[in-house]
């Protein structure tokens, strides 16, 4: 039987060293110990990866990334997406204290996944979506329209690493990668979806429903 921890590999490695380090100095100082113990407690913490259930549907999208809905508008993308024309876009901000590891918006394959190097702006501020260190995955869904969800780098956030590759296909909800610690998610939409959140709701990866496509053949 498969069994699954509820954290990401790297909590899992991480936790494992700090709780190796704390036994140590737990043997030489109590508080040293007891800080060693809150220190590994928080690796558990900010790497926690609980499974989810997705809605079932071929015309939904789905929140890639737990936070807070920053920003809901329409807007020409960043230039080196290659989009021509306007897109929807909807902002999620990940707190620290929000589970790191993002999901698949939607059911399809992955045709591109393009990393772009940058600053460390705020991630709250607009200047983030195209000046920050950021990667854009790239999945054609099952209707033909493609979209591009966007892992983007702030200040506390240095490190975006993907779990998935160009070609494969995915599931609704599956795991796609992690940034760590806290950042920022964009996701670009064709302009006709049906947006289903407000700024400021609180979303969950592969649960919270953002949009609804609105046409079969959606570009």
């Amino acid at each position: 039987m498969d069994i699954r921890l509820p954290f990401d590999r790297d909590g899992s490695k991480i936790a494992a060293v700090v709780a190796v380090v704390a036994i140590f100095l737990g043997n030489l100082s109590t508080n040293m110990g007891w800080l060693g113990f809150i220190l590994t407690i928080s690796c558990l913490f900010f790497f926690r990866d609980p499974e989810r259930v997705h809605p079932k549907g071929n015309s939904l999208i789905v929140s890639p990334a737990d936070g807070t809905v920053l920003k809901v508008s329409e807007c020409d993308p960043p230039d080196e997406l290659g989009i021509q024309g306007k897109r929807k876009r909807i902002s999620i901000f990940m707190s620290v204290f929000d589970v790191h590891v993002n999901r698949a918006p939607v059911s399809g394959r992955v045709e591109k996944i393009l990393y772009v190097p940058g600053k460390f702006f705020n991630v709250t501020l607009d200047k983030a979506s195209d000046f920050n260190e950021r990667q854009a995955t790239y999945i054609r869904a099952a209707n033909n329209a493609q979209v591009i969800f966007v892992q983007i780098a702030g200040l506390v956030a240095r490190r975006i690493r993907s779990d998935i590759s160009e070609g494969q296909k995915l599931e609704m909800g599956q795991r796609v990668g992690i940034i760590r610690f806290g950042s920022r998610v964009d996701i670009y939409l064709p302009v006709d979806v049906e947006v289903s959140v407000e700024e400021g709701q609180v979303a969950v990866a592969g649960e919270t429903i953002l949009a609804h496509f609105g046409g079969k053949q959606a570009k």
